[in-house]
């Protein structure tokens, strides 16, 4: 079902209701948070990206840090597992991390569900059925989320994010954040087999040349 009409916005106002309501809700959460980040890695606590929104739209997305900039001999970033602080793999399994992003709904750049926003440098990678997730706002959480979150392959997760776009309704929505918060609270699907992080897409034919 397209995103249009009178369920589109219903949408948008429980997305900006829900973004406000919660910065509030949980401000000590964040500020917390925030304070605890400064402490680990010694820098600014949020982590500012472009990513691309609906439509293929870059925006700033805001998350905690959860790594430091350490690099090896070469000047090279260490693998992520190697930069992932002690308050990092806590906030990623608790998603704390992705509280901030509350503020990007706020802003109408996000929606609480939604495809989720991965990197700009992805987009000529995807193929023209993949790319089809970006005709909705990404969200904080989603489909794929639900459903093995970060232990899914690519394709698995690009696959379930273009039947959201497909099957998308204000239900679908509501068993989705419910979903969500169950994961969170189990904590399931946090990284892949073998991998601190989600491993780099090069393309689903492709590897890296």
């Amino acid at each position: 079902m397209r995103q249009e009409g009178w369920r589109l916005a219903v949408k948008v106002l429980v997305d900006r209701a829900a973004a406000a309501c919660g910065l509030v809700a949980v401000a000590p959460v964040l500020a917390g948070a925030a304070l605890a980040v400064r402490w680990s890695t010694g820098r600014a606590p949020f982590f500012f990206q472009e990513r691309p929104g609906k439509g293929g739209r870059v925006f700033r997305l805001v998350k905690f840090r959860t790594m430091t900039d350490a690099a090896g001999p070469d000047g090279r970033p260490l693998p992520d597992e190697a930069r992932i602080t002690p308050v990092g793999r806590f906030l990623r399994s608790s998603s704390i991390d992705e509280l901030p992003q509350l503020w990007n709904v706020l802003r109408g750049e996000m929606s609480l569900v939604g495809p989720r926003p991965l990197l700009v440098r992805y987009l000529p990678r995807y193929t023209p059925a993949q790319a089809r997730r970006h005709e909705v706002l990404p969200g904080i959480t989603g489909h794929a989320q639900i459903h093995g979150r970060n232990a899914l392959s690519w394709e698995e997760k690009f696959a379930l994010d273009v039947w959201y776009v497909d099957h998308w309704s204000l239900t679908l929505d509501a068993k989705i954040l419910a979903g969500t918060l169950l994961k969170v609270l189990r904590r399931d699907g946090i990284s892949r087999e073998g991998h601190a992080t989600m491993p780099e897409f090069y393309g689903t034919e492709g590897s890296p040349t």
